[in-house]
């Protein structure tokens, strides 16, 4: 198969799964735009390890939208795959988010800015949530847990793109684990990242 075909092909079934999860022409767009994250072959390194920080709580809301009243910020619709080595989709793997709020905070007493979701058959998962503020010491990111039958397989973190400036100062921060980002409108990003576990 041609790479022109494979990549059809894939377009194809993002915008096949995004369809039948009900998503808007939007998101069918905005998806069909982002190349993936990274680009599943065969025999993949699993995507890169980082600590889950200071701020986790286990036992978050199963919830797609994280968007709550009173909570600023520019909306990010974050979608992707979650797949093995060999690039084979892994089905209901619970993706768990949390993140600091509009203002640099992280709730640590409530659920504000944390949420999971199960992946579908095709190991497909989708967010609705904001564009976290920076805080002292760090750059714009997101923290996701994957975790399988109980079992954590994958703490990281992942971060906006190379010209968000704070990324340079940040020492956590690796380009290996930039999220593709699309505008969607004046006030949405579309954004997309493939988990690759460390599991055939």
């Amino acid at each position: 198969m041609s790479s022109h075909d494979e990549h059809s092909r894939r377009r194809f079934l993002v915008a096949t799964a995004l369809a039948a999860a009900g998503a808007s022409f939007a998101d069918l767009a905005a998806a069909q735009e982002l190349a993936p994250t990274p680009e599943c072959k065969d025999a993949d390194e699993p995507t890169r390890a980082q600590t889950e920080g200071p701020f986790y709580k286990a036992r978050s809301p199963e919830r797609a939208d994280l968007r709550e009243p009173g909570l600023g910020g520019r909306t990010v619709e974050l979608s992707g795959f979650v797949l093995t080595r060999a690039c084979k989709p892994v089905a209901r793997a619970l993706v768990d988010l949390w993140h600091a709020d509009d203002k640099g905070d992280y709730d640590n007493r409530g659920n504000r800015g944390r949420g999971h979701v199960l992946t579908d058959a095709q190991g497909r998962y989708r967010f609705r949530t904001i564009e976290p503020a920076l805080y002292p010491g760090r750059t714009r990111h997101y923290h996701i847990k994957v975790v399988q039958g109980g079992r954590a397989l994958l703490t990281t973190q992942l971060y906006f793109p190379a010209d968000e400036a704070a990324n340079k100062r940040d020492f956590l921060y690796r380009p290996e684990l930039l999220m593709k980002v699309a505008q969607a409108d004046s006030n949405a990003l579309g954004a997309r990242f493939d988990f690759v576990l460390d599991m055939r």
